[in-house]
């Protein structure tokens, strides 16, 4: 629903912005909303034809699959840290910060909503009184929305809606160069705040698949992934009613009475009692009832049940179908027919195309990252700017490829034989496939151990020097 603003506390511009803004975000809510419905596995199916019974599509029925090919590109973009090789972020207080914002678990759902809709905001603002200094939000495209400088390669503004009424904006703040506005509405009124900084837009788009037509991404879950996951859920449907009709054997009474079809009372019995029910005699009709040249006798005819064969083979072609739109292989997605991988390089093999998603997916969001985390740290050290030091902050992210320790250790071991000396280092000991915890916890004992060593080494030299400066004042003495 489109939405104008006339806020007295707000210029016209800023009116017009807002507005503005608040339309480029309804039209879009209803893609995005959609994909989101999908990957909640909220998505309805509509009914279509009158061939199944209307019940059917009201059963619930759901698919996860946009939610596995979101997922399952996304658990293999894991950021392990920041590194900063001209500087130490401890520091910098690089561990408070992560600590403070819960700040890899918020990127990871930034990622997660990049994937859905094709790009999530990181914003980073200064705390108030009683909060961390610098704070990083992730924001989704359901609820936040800004303009993009393709020169500059940032965000001119962006608007972020902190509550809706009745599918109307009634709180937002609004990111513009310098400044940041917040509005309220409360009892018909606006309640205005603005505050200056100096850190420009401090918004970043987390952007998914971006080109030169489409500088804001697009979502993971295709128009052709939507198509396969809406009609497997019809394909459900029409199995769910093919096992309640034609999976019980079809009989067919002629000659007999219906009195075996009703209760006690003439009523008719249930559906369900008669096609359940085991009837052992069958009384002949009334005489009256008998077609001329028939002899009055019952006689039943069985009609095998129908296969849902068919409906399984749709439903697997449709899992190949959409294994291939999301890079995954048959075997995450389909019900039969498929091989699973039984050596690391076939294995390896079979997700080449997910990997090398993973990489281009995590070197397109890295940018945003860095230039998030620099800002944060620059706001929590008191800074006016971020420095031109904190460029050489890098992300750290995790390989995409899923290597067993024993290989990730042979293959380190080996790298490390080339050049020997990066054992004693932090990046040897990583080529090993020992954690971050490990890495620090090995570093800190031999640290540990050297100051041992040298305390020892300076003990025992301060010993030898005073146990010189008795033995040359005895022979002075005895001169």
């Amino acid at each position: 629903m489109d939405q104008s603003f006339n806020i007295p506390a707000l210029t016209d511009d800023e009116n017009g912005l807002v507005s503005g803004l608040a339309k480029q975000l309804s039209d879009r809510s209803k893609r995005n909303q959609m994909r989101s419905d999908l990957y909640d596995g909220k998505q309805a199916i509509r009914q279509v034809g009158s061939v199944i019974p209307p019940q059917y599509y009201r059963m619930g029925l759901a698919l996860g699959w946009a939610a596995k090919g979101v997922d399952g590109l996304g658990r293999r973009c894991n950021l392990d840290g920041m590194v900063w090789a001209d500087g130490d972020l401890d520091k910098l207080g690089f561990p408070q910060l992560a600590d403070e914002n819960f700040l890899f678990s918020e990127l990871s759902q930034a990622r997660t909503d990049s994937l859905i809709h094709g790009v999530s905001y990181l914003i980073t603002t200064h705390g108030e009184e009683g909060e961390p200094t610098a704070l990083v939000h992730a924001k989704d495209a359901l609820h936040a929305t800004g303009e993009w400088n393709a020169r500059t390669r940032r965000l001119d503004n962006l608007l972020s809606v902190t509550s809706w009424k009745d599918n109307r904006i009634t709180g937002f703040v609004l990111y513009i160069d310098g400044e940041t506005v917040s509005a309220d509405l409360a009892g018909g009124r606006w309640d205005v705040n603005r505050s200056e900084h100096a850190w420009g837009v401090p918004v970043d788009p987390l952007i998914y698949r971006p080109r030169a037509s489409k500088r804001m991404g697009r979502s993971r879950i295709t128009r052709a992934a939507m198509s396969h996951q809406k009609a497997a859920l019809r394909a459900l449907v029409r199995l769910e009613g093919h096992m309640d009709i034609y999976s019980i054997p079809q009989l067919w009474l002629l000659g007999a009475s219906d009195r075996i079809f009703k209760n006690a009372d003439g009523s008719q019995k249930a559906a369900w009692q008669v096609a359940l029910g085991r009837i052992f005699g069958v009384p002949d009709a009334a005489p009256e009832d008998v077609p001329q040249g028939n002899n009055g006798r019952a006689d039943i005819k069985q009609v095998d049940a129908s296969s849902p064969e068919p409906h399984l083979a749709q439903l697997n072609a449709l899992a190949k179908l959409e294994a291939r739109e999301f890079d995954l292989p048959d075997s995450d997605f389909a019900l039969t027919d498929m091989v699973n991988p039984t050596s690391a390089d076939s294995y390896n093999a079979s997700r080449e195309n997910l990997i090398a998603e993973a990489e281009g997916a995590m070197d397109d969001w890295s940018v945003s990252i860095r230039r998030t985390v620099a800002r944060a740290l620059a706001i929590r050290n008191g800074e006016s700017e971020v420095p031109a030091a904190f460029g050489s902050i890098k992300t750290d992210w995790r390989s995409p490829v899923y290597l067993s320790r024993a290989a990730q250790a042979d293959a380190g071991t080996k790298q490390l034989g080339a050049v020997p000396w990066l054992a004693e280092t932090t990046v040897g000991l990583k080529l090993l496939g020992l954690s971050q915890d490990q890495i620090d916890m090995a570093m800190s004992e031999k640290r540990r151990a050297q100051a041992l060593q040298l305390a020892g080494s300076i003990g025992a030299a301060a010993a030898r020097s005073a146990t010189n400066s008795t033995g040359s004042t005895d022979v002075a003495g005895g001169r």
